[in-house]
C-alpha cells in the first residue's frame, strides 16, 4: 500500500530534480519505510544490491557523498586512499552535519539535489543493474533510475568503495 499524497519533502525533491536537471522523478512511497537498504529492497521487491544508498562521510575535514549499493559496506580505508589522507580522518558524518550540508535527513538523502556542492563518488557495483532505487527525500520515498543516469546527474566519480 502506498501513500495517496506525496510527502512534502519528496515533492520538494521531485521539483528540484525537474528544475535543476530536467529529470522527472517517479517517486514511490512506502508507509512501512525504506530507511535501510534491506527495508527498501523488501518494500520495493528488488535485490538489496539495487538500492543506491547515499551516505555522507567526513574525509579529512571535508564532506563527501558516497552512493553505494545497499549490498555493500563502504570501506573507509578506500576513501582515505582515494583522497590521499590517513584512514583515521575518515568517518560517517553526524546527522546534523548531513542535514545542514545536503539539505536532507539520513534515511532520505537523495543522490543529487543537495544544498551544497560536494564531491560525489559512485560505487561501481551499482552499474551491474538495469535499474537501481535511490532515496527521494524521506525515509519512505524512493525512485527508480538507470545507474548511468544516476551517476551523470550526481556528477559522480565511479570508484570501488568496498573491500
Amino acid at each position: 500500500m502506498r501513500f495517496v499524497s506525496m510527502h512534502q519533502r519528496a515533492s520538494e525533491f521531485a521539483a528540484a530534480a525537474r528544475d535543476r536537471y530536467d529529470f522527472e522523478v517517479d517517486v514511490e512511497e512506502f508507509p512501512e519505510g525504506t530507511k535501510t537498504a534491506a527495508d527498501a529492497a523488501s518494500a520495493i521487491g528488488c535485490d538489496v544490491g539495487q538500492i543506491a544508498s547515499s551516505l555522507v562521510f567526513e574525509v579529512d575535514g571535508s564532506l563527501v557523498v558516497v552512493i553505494t549499493s545497499g549490498a555493500n559496506r563502504v570501506d573507509e580505508s578506500r576513501l582515505a586512499d582515494h583522497f590521499g589522507v590517513s584512514t583515521g580522518t575518515v568517518s560517517m558524518a553526524d546527522p546534523e552535519t548531513i542535514r545542514d550540508a545536503v539539505g536532507w535527513s539520513i534515511g532520505g538523502v537523495p543522490p543529487f539535489c543537495h544544498e551544497t556542492t560536494l564531491p560525489v563518488l559512485f560505487d561501481n557495483s551499482l552499474s551491474q543493474y538495469d535499474t537501481v532505487w535511490a532515496a527521494a527525500g524521506t525515509p519512505e520515498a524512493v525512485f527508480p533510475i538507470d545507474p548511468a543516469e544516476l551517476r551523470r546527474l550526481a556528477d559522480a566519480e565511479a570508484i570501488s568503495v568496498t573491500s
